[in-house]
């Protein structure tokens, strides 16, 4: 250590230490999050702590036992320890650990990282990623490069949350830009508002759109979504009123007739050997009009009554008349046109094979990383397609072989739309326990959850809990700084509270991927979002002659751009 002694230690616990000051003209260099060593009592090692308050106290002192008490000013620091800087590690020189292997003792001095030395430091963490993914620089040091370690960020599933206006889209593309750059990439984005459509400027990029009103299977880029892909519970929470008393026999009889022509399509296909396993969640093609029609006769059936009253109403009659309605409804929206196309490719029994292809595939000749644009599908289901497409991706990497499976990293946008803390209803609810499937259970097969939100607040407690690492950006509402503080570990003291001072491309980096607890300014995509804040004032002061009022108009009739 070449600088001097800012101070001593006064008192220290397994996390905390108290550094008395023992020159006041230092304080003029210190500052809150600033990086010190402090000597410990193993030669080749420091302890390295954050500093976390600066105070000065009054104590009271006796000169002697005659004398009356005064006042003594005592400058202190309070750093929290958060690892070790090792000299040497087998044939490694200078290498930094998230871990305490000791603490530092009494008196022990404590120096402060500043200019050259700060600068080399910032350098050990960054080179100490193994797998580094690059994300900018650091506050306290740009010269020095922030790394993050690429396989610690997705393993252990990640959050990025920030205000509007924070930086938050940035940063994301900024990643999606290093991961395209690999090879064998595989990214699913979930893009709610046509953001990242640009980001197909990067290699190894698409972007793919869920169907809109217009759209054709023979669409290349479009995403259909049939409703034969959907569990058994997905289909009753989309079809069924709970509220209804007669939701029990329609319940009932859905479930029947699904299976019924489940079965009848593998008998087409001849495929005895799924037939014997055949339950009412096989991902097999059904014809829905099929189902409609029973239910209507099931609806209106008469049956033989005894003696000689002639008939009587069936065990349904009448039963299934507004489940009946709300089917027909759902099946002429043209707003569903991905999920119930009449289209008979979308029946093959090999469709669901070519569909899951354009969403996993990877590789040379192939597109990695994949951008959905969900930005026309109706807000009151986008939870169910959202979680179909996720539960689709989890089954079939659940059970894929060990040594095929590719890991798949989802990226979830705006995720306090379909991964809500409180659900509404059943489609809510059925959506969100997908993720929180993958949440708790994903990094077995491979898979990541990366968490976009602006409003962590309203995003599942259950999934954010899982996550591991952390970019938080600029948030300014209390409530969901207070989310965020809760997740940041206890050894960080008051690093979260510069959550709303952060500046536009700020943010703090916390968790697995990276060796320290550090504020990092991200550097900008070479391609960006179409997330630009708005210039109001700029705009409102041009004059501008064209107005796209009519095309706006013509474009929400025909539910196309």
């Amino acid at each position: 250590m070449t600088s001097d002694a800012i101070g001593n230690v006064q008192s220290i616990d397994t996390g905390c230490a108290v550094i008395r000051v023992n020159n006041e003209s230092v304080l003029n260099e210190i500052q809150v999050n600033q990086i010190v060593k402090i000597r410990s009592t193993k030669t080749g090692e420091e302890i390295v702590g954050l500093i976390s308050k600066i105070a000065r106290r009054a104590i009271s002192e006796k000169i002697d036992t005659d004398s009356d008490e005064i006042d003594v000013i005592e400058d202190i620091l309070k750093v929290n320890l958060i690892g070790t800087l090792y000299a040497r590690v087998g044939t490694r020189r200078n290498i930094f650990k998230r871990t305490l292997n000791t603490i530092p003792s009494i008196n022990a001095d404590c120096f402060l990282l500043k200019g050259d030395e700060l600068a080399a430091f910032m350098d050990i963490i960054s080179s100490g990623s193994l797998n580094p993914l690059r994300l900018g620089c650091y506050t306290i040091a740009e010269n020095a490069v922030a790394n993050i370690d690429g396989n610690k960020f997705f393993q252990r599933h990640a959050v990025i949350v920030g205000g509007t206006g924070s930086g938050k889209s940035w940063t994301v593309a900024k990643i999606l830009e290093a991961a395209s750059q690999l090879v064998s990439v595989n990214c699913i984005i979930f893009d709610l508002h046509g953001e990242y459509t640009p980001l197909t400027g990067l290699c190894n990029t698409k972007c793919l759109k869920v169907a809109g009103p217009a759209s054709t299977p023979s669409d290349p880029n479009a995403i259909f979504l049939p409703y034969w892909l959907l569990s058994y519970d997905e289909m009753s929470a989309l079809l069924l009123d709970r509220s209804d008393a007669n939701a029990p026999n329609q319940a009932r009889i859905l479930f029947d007739l699904i299976l019924k022509y489940k079965k009848e399509q593998l008998l087409k296909e001849n495929k005895p050997e799924i037939i014997a396993d055949l339950t009412v969640e096989t991902p097999v093609p059904y014809d829905i009009k099929n189902v409609l029609g029973e239910l209507e006769i099931e609806d209106t059936r008469m049956v033989p009554s005894s003696g000689s009253k002639g008939e009587k109403q069936g065990p349904l009659n009448g039963k299934l008349t507004r489940f009946i309605q709300r089917l027909k409804s759902k099946l002429s929206d043209k707003r569903l046109n991905f999920l119930f196309n009449k289209d008979a490719v979308l029946l093959k029994y090999d469709w669901m094979s070519a569909w899951t292809k354009q969403l996993l595939d990877f590789g040379a000749g192939k597109f990695g990383l994949k951008i959905i644009d969900f930005s026309e599908v109706p807000s009151d289901i986008l939870p169910l397609m959202t979680g179909l497409i996720s539960r689709i991706i989890f089954t079939i990497q659940q059970w894929m072989d060990d040594g095929k499976r590719q890991p798949i990293a989802l990226f979830c946008d705006e995720a306090h739309l379909y991964i809500p803390a409180n659900t509404q209803d059943s489609i809510d609810d059925r959506g969100l326990k997908n993720f929180e499937r993958i949440a708790k259970e994903g990094r077995k097969y491979g898979i990541s959850l990366v968490v976009i939100s602006q409003r962590p607040a309203d995003v599942s407690k259950t999934v954010l809990s899982q996550c591991g690492n952390f970019i938080a950006m600029r948030l300014t509402n209390p409530d969901d700084q207070n989310v965020i503080k809760r997740l940041f570990p206890d050894s960080l003291g008051d690093f979260s509270e510069m959550l709303p001072i952060l500046d536009v491309g700020e943010g703090l980096m916390v968790g697995d991927a990276c060796l320290l607890p550090s504020r990092i300014i991200i550097s900008p995509p070479s391609i960006t979002p179409n997330s630009a804040t708005v210039d109001f004032w700029d705009e409102w002061g041009k004059t501008k002659n064209e107005r796209g009022i009519d095309e706006a108009i013509e474009a929400l009739r025909k539910q196309h751009k």
